[in-house]
């Protein structure tokens, strides 16, 4: 699937937005090959399962130029890469302990000139500083993702930041193991595409 799935949903997107996501595509097929970041079957609807999956964060929080972002377990650069392109102005740090990802990502960003993305080969844990939101991508569950980011996050007590999990499946029993409140946001609500019938956002409120 090309480039319409995101204008259909993000239709202010800039020609030079569409132009990254589109050679963020080509670099993320080429390094693909080398080190299998995603089921190669599965590049096919990069755009829809991987770029638009990450974006939905887009619409239900209003992340800021100001503001910074870690993205953990970050993987091929989900939601992390497609966020950047989205958000230029705001920083974003993308970890992951793996390695031969980390170079890959790292490679891809530099072919993309994001100016805003710093990339990290290490565990979350470990990573000094605060952030106004911390995000990932079906990495570990919440009571883990918890444990490990706690202390790094900005006092969001007039905005909406703190741990972003994007999800799939049946969440109830992960949730009531959280220890904390969780928000859960179904994607469906908004993506039309069979995909997103059983994905979620969910949201823990520092």
């Amino acid at each position: 699937m090309d480039l319409e799935i995101l204008i259909k949903y993000f239709p202010d997107l800039s020609s030079e937005q569409l132009e990254k996501y589109e050679e963020f595509r080509k670099q993320f097929a080429f390094w693909n090959e080398k080190i299998n970041l995603i089921s190669r079957k599965d590049l096919d609807s990069f755009y829809e399962r991987h770029v638009l999956h990450s974006l939905a964060i887009v619409k239900f929080f209003d992340i800021k130029p100001y503001q910074k972002v870690m993205d953990i377990g970050t993987g091929g650069g989900f939601p992390g890469l497609p966020l950047a392109i989205y958000f230029p102005d705001t920083q974003f740090t993308l970890v992951d302990s793996i390695g031969k990802k980390i170079k890959a990502i790292e490679e891809i960003s530099k072919s993309l000139q994001l100016q805003n993305v710093i990339i990290i080969n290490d565990r979350a844990e470990n990573i000094d500083g605060k952030f106004h939101y911390i995000t990932n991508r079906a990495v570990a569950p919440l009571s883990n993702l918890w444990k490990w980011t706690k202390g790094k996050y900005v006092d969001t007590q007039k905005f909406k930041g703190g741990l972003i999990s994007l999800k799939g499946g049946d969440l109830a029993s992960e949730m009531q193991k959280a220890g904390k409140k969780v928000e859960q946001i179904e994607l469906s609500k908004i993506f039309e595409e069979p995909f997103f019938e059983t994905k979620k956002i969910l949201h823990i409120r520092v």
